[in-house]
């Protein structure tokens, strides 16, 4: 079994615990009202879209997402939380060091040896969900389900969904599918972006993400009876029988969406497996990106 796939496989236990020690971290983490900006990048970065659609829907406060190398410097927050597995991200490092003294600062990371340690003004270590794989999947989820449950979102059905997403078989005929689409809404959307990742990563394969309302304008295009749409979420009304009618194969969402995630993550291992391919090792990646003269 592939690192990959063990570290998917513990996701609802890391969850849980995440849950957990959620109250341990709330001072580190955003109040009601700060005005946040969530930062990351890759995986991170698509989770950070998922946190900030979340507590603004909340109505917890103005919360923007941004890739660590594309944040806007001439905007003021109160705090920016940067997430980061590895903690030696060249671009969240750097981000972190702009902002210090202008914005409070938080990085939740898994390695409690590593700069980032000393680059925020807050630490959230969730050493329990780090992984050895250059392929996120536990950590990417766990952090966002710490953040869940400081926000007050999290449940013990989406543990429970988990599990149902690692127990049960995926859709017949999907692992064959040529190209893959996942859409979302809100906050989903972020996960239909991971989702995607996560396919290009681990088994090569040609997929896109999109909100789901704009799949109709343009995308749908490619749908085809070689093609399969997996929806995050609640899908638009009549959209399932417009993709059918393409003949692409439809996959709604119906568990809680962040174990929707760990079904594309098994879809990701299961398609690289098809194709002779080993997840732990994806072409031209590493586990962090540490740029020459950082």
């Amino acid at each position: 079994m592939s690192h990959v796939e063990n570290e998917l496989s513990s996701q609802p236990e890391c969850w849980t615990r995440a849950a957990e020690v959620a109250v341990q971290h709330k001072e580190a983490l955003p109040a009601p009202g700060e005005r946040v900006a969530v930062v990351g990048c890759g995986t991170s970065f698509f989770m950070a879209q998922a946190v900030a659609a979340l507590r603004e829907s909340a109505g917890l406060g103005e919360t923007d997402a941004f890739a660590a190398s594309e944040f806007p410097e001439d905007r003021s927050y109160d705090r920016v939380v940067a997430l980061t597995r590895s903690g030696t991200t060249t671009e969240v490092l750097d981000l972190l060091a702009r902002v210090r003294g202008r914005a409070r600062t938080t990085a939740i990371t898994a390695d409690p040896a590593t700069p980032v340690m000393r680059a925020a003004d807050d630490i959230v270590v969730l050493d329990f969900a780090d992984e050895e794989s250059v392929v996120q999947t536990r950590f990417a989820t766990t952090a966002l389900t710490l953040l869940r449950a400081h926000l007050g979102l999290h449940t013990e059905q989406v543990v429970a969904d988990a599990r149902t997403a690692l127990a049960d078989p995926l859709p017949q005929g999907l692992v064959e599918s040529a190209q893959f689409t996942f859409i979302g809404r809100g906050w989903t959307n972020g996960l239909a972006q991971e989702a995607a990742l996560k396919m290009r990563e681990a088994s090569l394969s040609w997929t896109e993400a999109y909100p789901a309302m704009e799949y109709r304008h343009g995308p749908i295009a490619i749908s085809t009876t070689t093609t399969a749409t997996w929806m995050f979420g609640e899908a638009p009304e009549g959209l399932a029988a417009q993709v059918a009618a393409t003949g692409a194969l439809w996959i709604e969402g119906r568990l809680d969406p962040l174990a929707e995630l760990v079904r594309a993550q098994r879809l990701a291992v299961a398609v690289a497996a098809a194709r002779g391919l080993d997840p732990d090792r994806p072409r031209h990646l590493t586990r962090s990106v540490i740029l020459d003269g950082a």
